[in-house]
């Protein structure tokens, strides 16, 4: 998973959002990005404050450790979340992100 990498004291995340979906959660990998969905718009920074709070939920930080580092107005982001691990990011992600590969017959 080289969406996930250690920048100093915190861990970055690198994110595609889908603004506007049906549900808010995560979705598999983008590329070599984590593809989140989102109920907000992208209007008045509403779904970077859902990106964040889904985030820091999710990972059981509090929301003020999570914050946008880069493309806050595009659908591309880095994310930075303090106070954890990579490897407890790593941990809560991993089950959503699993590749499922069907057994060979």
């Amino acid at each position: 998973m080289s969406a996930i990498s250690q920048k100093g004291d915190g861990v970055c995340l690198s994110v595609r959002v889908q603004p506007r979906s049906s549900r808010c959660g995560i979705a598999g990998m983008y590329g070599e990005s984590v593809r989140i969905c989102l109920k907000s718009a992208p209007v008045d920074d509403a779904a970077n404050q859902e990106c964040c709070t889904m985030l820091a939920k999710l990972l059981g930080v509090p929301r003020s450790s999570v914050s946008v580092v880069s493309g806050r107005t595009s659908r591309s982001k880095v994310m930075k979340i303090e106070e954890i691990s990579i490897a407890a990011v790593r941990s809560v992600l991993a089950p959503y992100l699993e590749v499922v590969v069907p057994p060979s017959p």
